[in-house]
């Protein structure tokens, strides 16, 4: 690391086709060079975690399989015992550095509930303080479709706003993100820099042509709204170019950088899971006076600008807030359950009784509360 570069934490997503052969098998030479390059950016000072598919790439043909799977049992069971080839060769390879590779397999429940979150947040934080390298996939093996991430480049979006990443760098099989499809329009121009997802920027990322994973381009753009949220700096770029990676972090490769707004309030960790990660349980209505408190004078919603209650949650659920109009003002953590908000409407109160025991005064602090703005995907 030089004198004027920063230690950085930094979030590498390398998907099914930038580690397969092109029969489909998981391509050795390929992770060997990128486990080199991650090797340079770690003896750099770097602190990195790794989103790596390739788990049924790496295990159907052990099963017999010509093909990959396409039946939900039987790709799971080439990612059982892919995951564990997987993990074989990285680990053997990023011992020849000296690096301890651990694995860390989640699913989507697991970023449901905020304790599980947290701790999973916890465990990275200390092996990357203990200088090893986090790799983490779905737990494929046993995810129900329900509870799946979609794919791997969601994941890593949401991984890099767990550990308040500096940088994510998701590779692909293709330099970036460009203004046509570059495999049907050969003049396409690829986009250096982006510095806002406009529905334009949505239009031209179409989809990968890509049969081995299961994320195109347009899941990368989905990806990078999380990303960006959270003001994490984002690339793109083909896997297949030498030093990608490396030349990434030093702001040199060729690819697309997508840069968050200054001007926004980035998203902290709690605030990264109620947006992005959570389960809302219910809706609160709010008046114009509350909205603006809430979203314009960053004050706390009270008690008193809540006009209905829809559902049932208890104290410390996700709700949806919503304006009497029916546009979603945000989301927030609530420090109220259902019954108790609708006994204070019935009864108009001003203030709260004794028998209504919250923690807090006010039904969703400012510190919980999402805007609208910052809630770009759904769930």
């Amino acid at each position: 690391m030089t004198e004027t570069q920063e230690k950085k934490r930094i979030v590498v997503k390398i998907g099914s086709s930038s580690l397969t052969s092109r029969n489909g098998e998981i391509s050795l030479r390929k992770l060997v060079r990128l486990v080199d390059e991650i090797a340079l950016i770690l003896d750099d000072g770097h602190e990195l975690v790794l989103v790596s598919s390739g788990a049924v790439a790496a295990g159907y043909r052990k099963l017999g399989f010509i093909e990959r799977p396409k039946k939900l049992a039987e790709k799971q069971a080439a990612a059982s015992i892919g995951q564990c080839l997987l993990m074989e060769a990285y680990s053997e390879r990023f011992g020849s550095h000296g690096y301890v590779a651990s694995q860390i397999l989640i699913t989507r429940s697991d970023f449901l509930d905020q304790k599980r979150y947290m701790n999973a947040r916890n465990t990275i934080q200390v092996l990357l303080e203990r200088g090893a390298v986090p790799i983490v996939n779905e737990n494929d093996t046993i995810t129900i479709k329900q509870l799946k991430f979609g794919d791997n480049d969601t994941l890593s979006a949401k991984v890099a706003g767990l550990v308040e990443a500096d940088q994510l760098i998701i590779l692909s099989d293709i330099d970036g993100l460009y203004d046509d499809n570059p495999r049907t329009n050969p003049d396409a121009k690829l986009l250096e820099v982006v510095n806002e997802i406009t529905p334009e920027i949505e239009a031209a990322a179409g989809d990968s042509d890509s049969d081995v994973g299961t994320g195109g381009m347009g899941s990368k753009i989905e990806a990078v709204k999380i990303s960006l949220a959270a003001g994490i700096e984002t690339f793109i770029g083909d896997a297949n170019k030498p030093n990608i990676l490396f030349d990434a972090v030093s702001h040199k490769a060729k690819g697309t950088y997508f840069k968050p707004n200054a001007e926004q309030d980035d998203l902290d960790v709690r605030q990264h899971w109620i947006a992005f990660n959570s389960s809302t349980k219910g809706e609160v209505i709010i008046d114009d006076g509350a909205r603006v408190a809430i979203t314009e004078e960053q004050s706390h919603l009270l008690p008193q600008g809540v006009r209905e209650v829809k559902g049932t949650f208890d104290c410390g659920d996700v709700v949806v807030i919503r304006h009497l109009n029916g546009d979603e003002v945000g989301r927030g953590v609530i420090n109220y359950s259902a019954d108790q908000l609708r006994e204070i409407k019935r009864l108009k109160l001003r203030e709260i009784p004794d028998h209504i025991k919250v923690t807090k005064s006010e039904a969703v602090s400012q510190d919980d509360f999402v805007c609208h703005t910052n809630i770009t995907t759904p769930h």
